[in-house]
């Protein structure tokens, strides 16, 4: 438990600003009821952020504490927009801006990617081999990666497979 409600403001502390807040208090090494008690406290617990209902442009982000169904205090979290209309423009420009970076960053990752793996085959067109007609479809198919349907964002099955 590393984070403590106030039970008179609400305020949410940890440990170290508790001890701090009350430096001419002997602190136990491990916390308990008492202890709480002493310090007008209840204990934070942790609670897991919500992995479903995201929207592609929504994050989670942690909002505050709440009550469980047992009464302990819990981690509250919200799911938000990651982009509002504003400053910097509307929200689909700003979606639009952020998954035109996004898939940018993917379609780097995916030339290197394909890169490499032309790179570790390029042994095979050396002047004394003669390269198969398969080996020669791998390549190609690497080659041609960049006009798969789901380019940039590609899945492990979109790849070729070196035979």
């Amino acid at each position: 438990m590393s984070e403590f409600r106030d039970r008179t403001t609400g305020e949410i502390k940890t440990k170290d600003q508790l001890r701090q807040d009350n430096r001419n208090m002997s602190m136990p090494q491990v916390w308990n009821e008492m202890t709480f008690d002493a310090l007008n406290v209840d204990p934070v617990l942790r609670a897991p952020k919500p992995t479903e209902g995201i929207g592609q442009y929504q994050s989670v982000v942690r909002d505050g504490v709440v009550q469980d169904a047992n009464n302990n205090w819990v981690e509250a979290w919200q799911i938000v927009d990651m982009f509002v209309d504003g400053e910097d423009g509307t929200k689909a420009e700003q979606e639009a801006e952020y998954q035109t970076r996004l898939d940018a960053e993917a379609a780097e990752r995916n030339r290197n990617k394909r890169d490499n793996l032309i790179a570790a085959t390029d042994w095979w067109a050396s002047s004394d081999l003669t390269m198969s007609d398969e080996k020669k479809s791998y390549r190609q198919a690497l080659r041609d990666i960049t006009t798969h349907s789901n380019w940039p964002n590609l899945e492990d099955s979109d790849w070729p497979t070196e035979l």
